[in-house]
């Protein structure tokens, strides 16, 4: 598969599943709603404190993100070498030159974050720069900047509002049965069609935010694929950036300053110890695999 089919494929499967996951939406708030009997009343709350808090988020969470890793800006006569990389991709993808920020930490990782273009940050870790050479690099903040030209920051604060309007559905579906029972039992004598509603109301209740936390995880994998090819299109040489994957794979320091909050955001899960190849537990990852990563690269 070349590079512009492999972008296609990647555009392709995250929208299919953004639109399964709203259609997912969509039957969680029919079946709650018919069997509570409060309709779509509660569904429209949910969205709106979701949206609130992931307002917030999109604007704020990159100065919250910068500082839980311990990243400090640097200016261009820090280190010269590493802004001409960054400079003359953004040039070649027809982007704004992002703020640059360095963690100090020798473990090779980097990440991006930023609402759009015009407001995004690029920031790596001295063993990055230390490890990679100038082609695996240019791979890497190729990629990187993949991220901020296709919008990921703001499609994931999208999936954000959307898993977290599950997670507040399903709270106030489950409130509802304790503190709902007259206008539930008035539904109940309507027939048994409302107890059918009422398990399948239940059951979604209990699997509905981890099958939204797992749909989410999924277009993340997706994007990182998108990032992988559009960053090998931008630097025209996919070799650059498997090296670089291959090289940060096999180095087995973990990030010291990384969390569960920010793991999502690096060009490779930042827990080395933490990596599995049971394919369960790779339901559970924000990265895909870093060997099928390197493989499909080596195949454009």
């Amino acid at each position: 598969m070349n590079i512009y089919s492999q972008i296609s494929a990647n555009k392709t499967k995250t929208w299919l599943i953004v639109i399964l996951f709203v259609l997912f939406i969509t039957t969680i708030i029919f079946v709650y709603g018919k069997t509570s009997g409060y309709g779509l009343s509660y569904a429209g709350i949910g969205l709106i404190i979701s949206g609130l808090i992931t307002f917030a988020s999109y604007y704020y969470s990159d100065r919250m993100i910068l500082g839980m890793s311990k990243a400090k800006q640097i200016a261009k006569k820090d280190n010269p070498q590493f802004f001409r990389i960054v400079e003359n991709l953004c040039i070649g993808a027809g982007i704004p030159i992002p703020k640059i920020y360095i963690i100090e930490d020798s473990a090779p990782n980097a990440f991006a974050t930023g609402r759009d273009p015009k407001h995004s940050v690029v920031c790596v870790t001295t063993g990055i720069l230390e490890k990679l050479d100038k082609a695996e690099l240019e791979g890497v903040i190729a990629h990187e900047l993949s991220h901020v030209q296709n919008y990921d920051i703001r499609l994931m604060s999208i999936v954000v509002i959307l898993v977290g309007l599950v997670a507040l559905l399903a709270d106030f579906f489950m409130r509802s049965l304790w503190y709902g029972g007259d206008r539930r039992d008035r539904g109940n004598r309507e027939g048994n069609a409302q107890g059918i509603f009422l398990l399948i109301g239940i059951a979604l209740a209990i699997l509905s935010p981890i099958i939204a936390t797992l749909i989410q995880l999924a277009v993340s994998r997706k994007r990182e694929f998108l990032a992988d090819a559009s960053g090998a299109l931008l630097t025209r040489y996919p070799e650059g950036l498997a090296s670089a994957l291959e090289k940060i794979s096999k180095d087995k320091e973990p990030l010291e300053v990384a969390n569960n909050a920010t793991a999502h955001l690096y060009i490779a899960n930042p827990f080395k110890n933490k990596i599995s190849g049971n394919w369960f537990a790779n339901l559970f990852n924000t990265h895909p695999p870093i060997e099928e990563r390197i493989k499909i690269l080596r195949a454009m």
